[in-house]
């Protein structure tokens, strides 16, 4: 019996994973790799797109093994994301010319600041829908073409290529023969206009990046091609791509306005799902694309948090206090509270609210008394806390109270820490059966467009949550609690804000 599923192919920023689901969108084999991580000078974050590229192929190979399949009994390929993350190959050869720049990476900070004095802030985030800042695609691209010898002349004679992660991938799958993004991740590459769905052509003149460099853009959930036989044996469409979050956002089954889900990974990110009519934020959030599909477009608002998982890895390879990042919430559970300690989890700037590229991480409160566990709890309060100032943030935005937040990623998984999140919320928060809900997101794009699954409305019925959690704390000592964050962030953000 050839019982078909559908592969999910989630290329992460410190792993590349492969997820094969069957019909009732369970999860029937996973295969992970993690991969290098570069920090070649202090703010700066690289990959290799050949070993993206390399663990990602292992990965899908076992994954079909595990399950004891081959590329015939895969209906279709759903592709989600590191999105922003920055690759630049020859056209030819299929060479990178240089590492790809991670989402992360502030190299582009001080040049962000130039074209924020060049009056630019308003234009570009009306079109983008985006703050001006290091986070995104196009300074990126303008880096690799400066610094990159004899880039920007290849570039300009049509030899290189650009392309987000997803773009390396489809472009690795289909051996070069299509260079293609969709929707979600062109949009957060600050090029990409938001209102008319086209590369920007006066963006692309102000980072001096050529026209022929950008991948076409496609919709979330449509057959773009097939995938060659040398992984698979056959031809397999690829019928899904979403950015990562966006992808969650789908996953966690968000398609009425009002709904939020926060994804707790190596970052966090909170959307919320506005509708077919962008909401261009007041403040500090961004305004991206969720979802292209059967013709329509849907927005949300966006917080990104850009340490969220990634504190407990610190306190893991940095500090040295937990030896598995499964430790650390035993070993924060072990104190009732964090003794007054607040971390601040700046490692890498600060997101939204605050944009601070120059911010960085900050432990206040320190006293005799503090142990690793009070350090290990406030990492954890942190991310929590962050949470709270997008969701103010973004309630200010939408004038939609917060009825209840869906969570997923692995951070998500961490009891202590959703407790914490729904008491200081004062909401409820939900925690889905599957938090894998990323990869879900991807493969439910792909199926549809196969036909794999008939309808939205089908897959509704396989969404079940795991566990609920409800604010039991009394609100003073929330309250108190809030204070004293919201002073701890006072003294991290840098003089200038």
């Amino acid at each position: 019996m050839n019982q078909q599923y559908v592969l999910a192919v989630d290329q992460g920023t410190s792993s590349s994973r492969a997820i094969i689901f069957n019909k009732q969108g369970e999860s029937c084999a996973v295969a992970q790799k993690e991969f290098t991580q570069y920090f070649p000078t202090s703010g700066w974050v690289e990959h290799n797109p050949k070993e993206i590229w390399a663990t990602e192929a292992t990965v899908i190979f076992e994954a079909m093994e595990k399950l004891g399949i081959n590329g015939s009994n895969i209906a279709a390929i759903g592709i989600t994301n590191q999105r922003e993350t920055t690759i630049v190959w020859d056209a030819e050869t299929g060479e990178p010319v240089y590492n790809a720049i991670v989402w992360q990476d502030r190299r582009t900070a001080e040049f962000c600041d130039q074209l924020k004095a060049q009056g630019l802030t308003e234009m570009i985030h009306h079109k983008t829908g985006l703050i001006i800042d290091a986070y995104f695609s196009a300074t990126k691209i303008k880096w690799i073409l400066d610094n990159v010898s004899g880039a920007r002349e290849r570039a300009e004679q049509g030899k290189l290529r650009f392309g987000t992660v997803d773009s390396w991938l489809v472009w690795q799958l289909t051996g070069g023969k299509l260079h293609i993004t969709d929707a979600t991740n062109a949009s957060r590459t600050m090029l990409f206009n938001i209102h008319t769905l086209q590369w920007d052509e006066e963006l692309l003149q102000i980072f001096g990046i050529p026209r022929s460099m950008m991948p076409d853009v496609k919709s979330c959930s449509e057959v773009y091609g097939y995938a060659g036989p040398t992984l698979f044996g056959c031809q397999v469409p690829i019928g899904g791509i979403a950015g990562d979050q966006q992808s969650a956002l789908f996953g966690q089954l968000c398609t009425e306005p009002g709904s939020v889900k926060n994804t707790y990974g190596t970052g966090c990110f909170l959307l919320m799902n506005s509708g077919e009519k962008p909401i261009m934020s007041a403040n500090n959030l961004l305004t991206t694309i969720a979802l292209q599909r059967d013709g329509k477009v849907t927005y949300a608002l966006e917080g990104s948090i850009f340490v969220g998982g990634s504190v407990v890895q610190w306190l893991r390879d940095g500090l040295g206090i937990i030896r598995s990042s499964s430790e650390i919430e035993a070993l924060a559970a072990s104190v009732p509270d964090t003794g007054g300690v607040y971390f601040v989890p700046a490692l890498t700037g600060m997101g939204a609210p605050y944009w601070d590229q120059y911010a960085r991480g900050s432990i206040t409160g320190i006293s005799r008394g503090t142990t690793a566990a009070h350090i290990a709890r406030a990492a954890l309060e942190g991310i929590a806390f962050q949470t709270l100032d997008i969701v103010q943030a973004m309630q200010r935005d939408a004038q939609i109270p917060l009825k209840e937040l869906k969570v997923d990623g692995g951070a998500s998984r961490n009891n202590l820490m959703m407790q914490f999140q729904a008491d200081i919320l004062d909401t409820k928060v939900i925690r889905p059966r599957d938090t894998e809900t990323t990869a879900l997101g991807a493969a439910y794009l792909a199926g549809l467009a196969v036909g794999y699954w008939d309808s939205v409305e089908s897959i509704r019925q396989q969404w079940t949550i795991d566990s609920t959690f409800l604010p039991t704390e009394d609100r003073q000592r929330v309250q108190a609690a809030v204070q004293g964050w919201q002073a701890a962030i006072q003294r991290t953000l840098t003089p200038e804000k």
